[in-house]
């Protein structure tokens, strides 16, 4: 989406909260490792960029990426993911 289209944009911003939120059981379930296979993808080598400030261009991962509630709802797994991985 190109910086100029306002509404695309107000759209997006408001309905990655709402899919994240509708996602919640499975993301507090299994957070951790959904949420690095996913920035794994987004990141990958070949992808292109989430946001390109040359051509005004800014995807809708961005968002996800970006969102408190993602990382809120994946806290769970990753600490205990980091409690199993420190008692081996």
């Amino acid at each position: 989406m190109r910086y100029e289209e306002r509404s695309k944009l107000t759209g997006v911003k408001a309905m990655v909260p709402v899919a994240i939120l509708v996602a919640s059981p499975v993301l507090l379930v299994a957070g951790a490792p959904i949420r690095r296979r996913y920035l794994r993808y987004v990141y990958r080598d070949e992808a292109p960029q989430i946001l390109d400030k040359k051509r005004g261009w800014v995807s809708a991962h961005y968002f996800v990426v970006t969102s408190p509630l993602l990382e809120w709802l994946c806290w769970p797994t990753e600490s205990l993911a980091r409690l199993v991985s420190r008692r081996r």
